[in-house]
């Protein structure tokens, strides 16, 4: 996921990823139109191999934990495509979330040869603009013909993946919105005698007052790991940039680029998350706890989250125990806010691979074929899941927080609309209604979708921001400070002083020439 960034970037990017579900790298259905020809089992045409070429192993990358039958499932994998004429073994390798993007920089920078990653948002523009990843204009079409098609009929999808001309990532095809609910354990609040009529908490007000009501219900309890400061942003309309801090407000027709920790909410947010963490509702580790948020509330560790629609609705939340229940709230319904980036999961391939050509064809193989596809995503039927009538379920015995394959993280970039199925977590017709969320009003498309952020003229300013942020900024937004309005006063002064005039007028100046090379409509 998303390495080091600013405000939102750096510390809700995990709220977005790993607190919730990491499924959330989400999938909408979406209807491509694409007819490949090909019934279930059928190979492409490009997927062969000459006669005798010596066997290759492929090495992937994915963000998370590595379940238990993930090794057997791709040999199986690698069974499937020798018997297609792909003549491929797979390593396939994962590295924490917390871990994952400084990993990759620093793999891409040593000369690595793996071969395919997933990737996501700042991360990847990361990654891309120091050119570790491959350019696929030619290897696309020609060794995943079928893939390309897809792409094609998605529209511009392929467009936020692109630099300077160059493709470099294949993002997913999906439309979802994850703007934020509040979501709390209601059997332990009602067991408190604290009730929430449903929808009723709205407002960072609202939210505040449940959870002084929890903290007083159960003192001794780890209330949250997650600070104030998304709420604030959703109030006002904060659209992040992604990139170092930077944003701009959605009301604004001239998209101004603006440093999130100058702007008022951010006062307000850094002035509440003191009193969170003063009243110890804000889990002191916070900071610096590496465990997956998913993995807390799931395993009853926390009270309270920030989730999404996805979450908020999922058949099955992925409770550890099945006597845990949650309830969710939508904040600030009436504000407008940004539907995730088609590069929000992305493959992309490590540009000092040998073997590009065959990730291609293995790729146009998943795409074109159920079979392949189900063993990918599921993994082998009657150990890592069972078919009930065309729904994915997990095998007896297991769940969610148990499962030895299903739901592994990483996955999201695979996601193949024509041949996801139902599961346990999401049954049928809820992929259908993510995309109904997503296309309500008050959910809106970025006006800079599209836009790749480079950051070579401002590379040291940039390192210098990302230091001054960890070493000021975070503390400031976790409320581990004395005084809030001095600590911020100070961190600001430390950024301008550091370049930052120079970071905005370098992005904004990207800013105003995507635009103006959008056409107008």
């Amino acid at each position: 996921m998303p390495g080091r960034r600013l405000g939102v970037s750096l510390a809700f990017a995990f709220i977005i990823l790993l607190q919730l579900g990491l499924s959330g790298c989400s999938r909408i259905l979406v209807q491509n139109g694409m007819n490949t020809g090909l019934g279930e089992g059928s190979a492409p045409a490009s997927s062969a191999q000459g006669p005798g070429e010596p066997e290759t192993t492929l090495t992937f990358y994915f963000g998370g934990d590595k379940k238990a039958l993930t090794d057997k499932v791709w040999s199986k994998v690698s069974d499937y495509v020798k018997a297609k004429g792909l003549n491929v073994d797979f390593s396939i390798r994962f590295i924490p979330w917390p871990d994952y993007s400084g990993k990759l920089l620093v793999m891409a920078a040593s000369g690595d040869k793996w071969d395919l990653n997933f990737d996501s948002e700042n991360s990847f523009q990361q990654m891309a603009a120091r050119g570790s990843y491959m350019p696929l204009n030619d290897l696309l079409p020609k060794d995943a013909p079928h893939l390309y098609e897809r792409y094609k009929n998605a529209g511009t999808t392929l467009t936020a993946a692109t630099v300077n001309g160059e493709i470099v990532g294949l993002p997913w095809t999906v439309k979802m919105n994850q703007r934020f609910y509040a979501g709390w354990r209601a059997d332990l609040a009602e067991k408190a005698g604290i009730y929430r009529s449903p929808d009723s908490v709205r407002t960072i007000e609202d939210v505040d007052e449940l959870l002084h009501e929890l903290k007083m219900a159960y003192p001794d309890a780890k209330l949250t790991r997650t600070n104030s400061l998304p709420i604030y942003q959703t109030r006002d309309e904060w659209a992040d940039l992604g990139f170092h801090g930077l944003g701009f407000y959605l009301n604004d027709p001239r998209i101004t680029v603006r440093a999130i920790e100058e702007q008022p909410f951010y006062l307000e947010a850094a002035k509440m998350s003191k009193r969170w963490y003063d009243d110890n509702i804000l889990n002191r580790d916070a900071m610096i706890d590496k465990e997956s948020t998913a993995v807390q509330w799931r395993n009853g560790k926390t009270l309270f989250t920030l989730t999404s629609h996805e979450w908020a609705y999922a058949a099955d939340p992925g409770f550890a125990d099945p006597s845990y229940r949650q309830q969710m709230s939508l904040l600030y319904p009436d504000r407008k806010f940004v539907n995730r980036s088609p590069i929000a999961n992305v493959l992309a391939i490590n540009r000092n691979s040998e073997h590009a050509d065959l990730v291609l064809r293995f790729l146009d193989m998943v795409e074109t074929d159920r079979t392949l596809y189900d063993l990918v995503i599921y993994g082998i039927e009657g150990e890592t899941y069972q078919l009930d009538g065309d729904t994915a379920a997990y095998p007896d015995h297991m769940e969610f927080a148990s499962s030895n394959y299903m739901d592994w993280e990483g996955q999201w970039a695979f996601w193949n609309p024509d041949f996801m199925r139902p599961t346990q977590t999401y049954p049928e017709g809820f992929w259908k209604e993510e995309t109904r969320f997503a296309e309500l009003p008050m959910n809106v498309e970025s006006p800079v979708e599209g836009l790749f952020i480079t950051d070579g003229n401002v590379s040291s300013e940039l390192e210098t921001r990302d230091q001054v942020y960890e070493d000021m900024g975070k503390a400031i937004e976790y409320g581990d400070v004395d005084n809030v309005e001095q600590s911020l006063d100070a961190y600001i002064q430390k950024q301008k002083s550091s370049g930052l005039q120079n970071i905005i007028d370098d992005v904004q100046s990207q800013v105003d020439r995507y635009l103006a090379s959008r056409p107008r409509g």
